[in-house]
Order: C-alpha cells, then structure tokens, then sequence
C-alpha cells in the first residue's frame, strides 16, 4: 500500500470552526447602545407642553377589565377612551395567558375604531 503525498490542507473544517466560534461571539456579545450629546437646552417663554398620557389597561384571567389598575364594565372603558387623543396618548394593553382572546379583540376593536396610534401591547 503507497502513502499518498501530503501537499493539501483541508481547509473546510476549519472554517466550520471559525463560523462556529463567530456565531458563539456573536450570540453573547453585548452591543454598545448609541450614546447622546449631552446639551443643556435655554429655556423659551412660548414653550409648549406636549402632555401625554400613559394609560394601562388590562384584562385578568377571568375576563375583568382594569383601566388603570380599577376595575371597570367595558362600557366605561369605552367611555373614557372616547375622551382621550388617539394621535397623543399611549394605551398600554396587558392581558393574562388565560384570558379569552376575543376579550383582547374587544379592546382592540374600541381602539382601532377611534384610531390610535400609539399602542403597545404588554408581554412577559
């Protein structure tokens, strides 16, 4: 039996290495977060007050409706959404894994229906 000359490096295994170890690096790197100018802003007499509102509202596994951390009927919600911005304040919408969906629906549908922009929706 003749041994064959050894001139090649089989180079494959060791860029499955390297991605390998590039994947690694790359799943547990922390990323740097943008950093910001800081700039002490002069104050003007004609500032206007952009004033937002944040309003939670949640659903709990047995379908009871919360505005706010108060238990409320949805008529009521309804009522005091009717009065909010939809293009300023900002609905937060939490609801249990056990809560029906179509009560998430509900809330969804009164929100779309009054065109809100900013919502988010609250997950674990």
């Amino acid at each position: 039996m003749r041994r064959e000359r050894f001139d090649k490096i089989n180079v494959v295994p060791f860029i499955d290495i390297v991605l390998v170890l590039l994947v690694i690096v790359l799943a547990t790197a922390t990323f740097a977060n943008k950093k910001s100018v800081k700039v002490d802003l002069p104050t003007a007499s004609s500032k206007q007050v952009d004033e937002q509102k944040s309003i939670m509202i949640s659903i709990d596994k047995d379908g009871k409706y919360f505005y706010e951390e108060k238990e409320m009927p949805l008529k009521e919600i309804e009522e005091k959404i009717k009065k909010l911005d939809p293009k300023k304040d900002i609905i937060s919408l939490q609801t249990d894994q056990k809560t029906e969906f179509q009560k998430f629906v509900t809330i969804i549908d009164i929100l779309k229906e009054k065109e809100f922009q900013n919502l988010s929706v609250i997950t674990k």
